[in-house]
């Protein structure tokens, strides 16, 4: 894939409108993918927290909400520039798809065919493939409303191996009170398995300089799917009482992540799927996470029945996003809401098949705020 690096912040239009307080949404050139410009989007709300997302993977490339002390921080890990995003992305903030997470061997069977995807994690099909949806150009429009951009890409039928062309919206909007809704859409022509999230990676204090450790978690699950060295589910759903994926009650990352606990071993820190208490409805509440140091807290909301704990268990320093700030273990933690892992080749999970004349619809918030 050819980038042009070096093409930022090229103002195109911008929009604003009025409420209580000026918000405004800003459109400018992040760079260019094969002979393609790729927008990014800035949304501003009246108390001037700002998310700014990009057409390439439908990327939150930034999230700035202010501390106890009102004063505005980065809260997601990215990059500066796009050719950053193209080169070298562990998933910074990406939609991730067709299949978020893993699916056993690449392969899954659906009305008596059997269909073999890319494999781009060992044997695994992981998060949509070689070049799943966090490796395309989306076209992105300002939602009506002003608040949000509105996200489509048409993926062709066999794309990464995956049956039936598939088009999908997905929303984002950004409101007053510091919450970032993503509304996911999808219709397909021919039956297919389909499993979206985003995968953005948080830290309340310092967008990744230290690590989320001492971050305080909550999770509303009194059950996880097991999985094994590969990070395969086994297809069991047991109990998370007497382990270290106990988050019922709020619990510092730190506290248990090097138990021996071979999950946690064989991932090198938390990488692992909790079955929620409540799914579907009105948006129930998924986990929150909440940082002393700076007083920043974030409620996840999702009609999803999961959601995945990722550490950044594999960061090295390697990765250098904003603010040339490189990126060691643990330095933030991903909620990605989603079906389980590898449901398709497992009878017991929820069913991903999404069939034509069906619309997978689904809806995440994440809601930031401070104590």
């Amino acid at each position: 894939m050819n980038v042009r690096p070096g093409v930022v912040a090229v103002v195109v239009a911008a929009w604003a409108w009025s409420s209580a307080a000026e918000r405004s949404l800003g459109v400018s050139e992040f760079g260019v993918v094969e002979g393609r410009p790729v927008k990014l989007f800035t949304l501003t709300n009246a108390g001037g927290s700002e998310v700014r997302i990009t057409e390439y993977g439908g990327i939150v490339v930034s999230i700035r909400v202010p501390d106890r002390d009102g004063r505005l921080g980065h809260v997601a890990l990215g990059y500066d520039r796009l050719d950053a995003y193209v080169t070298d992305n562990p998933f910074f903030g990406t939609i991730t798809g067709r299949y978020a997470n893993r699916i056993a061997g690449g392969r899954f069977e659906l009305d008596g065919e059997t269909w073999q995807l890319a494999q781009n994690d060992g044997e695994n099909a992981l998060h949509g493939g070689v070049r799943g949806f966090d490796k395309v150009v989306w076209d992105g429009v300002p939602t009506a409303s002003g608040d949000g951009v509105a996200l489509t890409y048409v993926s062709p039928d066999g794309d990464e191996g995956y049956p039936g062309e598939l088009t999908t919206t997905v929303t984002y909007t950004w409101t007053d009170d510091d919450a970032l809704r993503i509304d996911y859409e999808a219709r397909t022509d021919k039956p297919t398995v389909v499993n979206l999230t985003n995968h953005s990676y948080f830290n309340l204090a310092d967008g990744g300089a230290g690590t989320v450790l001492d971050h305080h978690l909550t999770v509303n699950a009194a059950r996880y799917t097991p999985a094994d060295s590969a990070s395969i589910p086994t297809g069991e759903i047991v109990p998370v009482a007497d382990t270290p994926f106990d988050f019922r009650s709020p619990q510092t990352l730190g506290a248990r992540i090097a138990d021996d606990q071979p999950q946690l071993t064989a991932s090198g820190g938390y990488d692992v799927n909790f079955v929620l208490d409540e799914a579907g409805g009105d948006l129930p509440l998924a986990a929150v996470v909440y940082d002393s140091t700076t007083g920043r807290a974030m409620d996840v909301l999702t009609d999803q029945p999961g959601v995945q704990l990722y550490t950044g268990n594999h960061f090295d320093g390697r990765h250098v996003g904003i603010g040339s700030v490189r990126h060691q273990r643990h330095s933030a933690l991903c909620l990605e809401t989603q079906h389980f892992p590898d449901s398709p080749n497992q009878p017991s999970f929820p069913p991903t098949v999404l069939r034509p004349g069906e619309t997978y619809a689904t809806t995440t918030v994440y809601r930031f705020y401070t104590r």
